[in-house]
């Protein structure tokens, strides 16, 4: 941070930190400033809860900084899959390196996320894709046995098309390799 003020350094340490308490304060003020709700502003659909004139009972948990980590995840990636280079954002996930619901702690952090297609994010969250230790793409056993089972299938050869090839690196928030050892783990690999 040569050339950025002393209050920038202040907010990027407390970012690198405490990256979930700066992406709900960040969500607040924004809903704040528009007048609307904090749901709105992070896209939270809220049709499912009840509305006037009926009652009922419900637990709802929303993931309330969901949006801030997928679009810094998606601009650091510059709004490219990191295996296939696809660009459509329609197509595009912030995939969580380690889930949601297993590291509380880094639940908003960038570092914990990669640029995927749909495709291969549901490969990735599901331990049928994961990184290499030289940043390269790598399939289960068990996805390559489907495509034996599947001759013919060209959606799962062109996903296992891009096995061995190395990731895009984004431009900021580098993926932690810590957190790609521990994906590799939770594959078997």
């Amino acid at each position: 941070m040569s050339h950025g003020a002393k209050g920038e350094e202040t907010v990027w340490k407390e970012f690198y930190r405490h990256p979930h308490d700066l992406a709900f304060e960040s969500e607040r003020l924004l809903a704040q400033r528009r007048g609307v709700s904090i749901e709105e502003v992070a896209g939270i659909s809220v049709d499912g809860l009840p509305r006037e004139g009926r009652e009922r009972e419900a637990v709802v948990r929303v993931r309330v900084n969901q949006q801030f980590f997928r679009a810094a995840v998606l601009s650091a990636y510059d709004f490219r899959c990191c295996v296939t280079g696809l660009t459509v954002p329609e197509f595009l996930n912030a995939s969580h390196i380690l889930s949601w619901a297993s590291s509380p702690e880094y639940r908003v952090d960038p570092r914990n996320g990669l640029c995927l297609n749909a495709l291969h994010d549901r490969a990735f969250d599901r331990g049928l894709m994961f990184i290499g230790e030289r940043n390269e793409v790598r399939f289960s056993d068990e996805l390559r046995s489907m495509l034996a089972r599947e001759s013919g299938d060209r959606a799962l050869e062109w996903v296992l098309s891009f096995e061995g090839r190395g990731i895009s690196m984004p431009r900021r928030f580098r993926p932690d390799p810590r957190f790609l050892e521990q994906h590799r783990a939770r594959c078997g690999a």
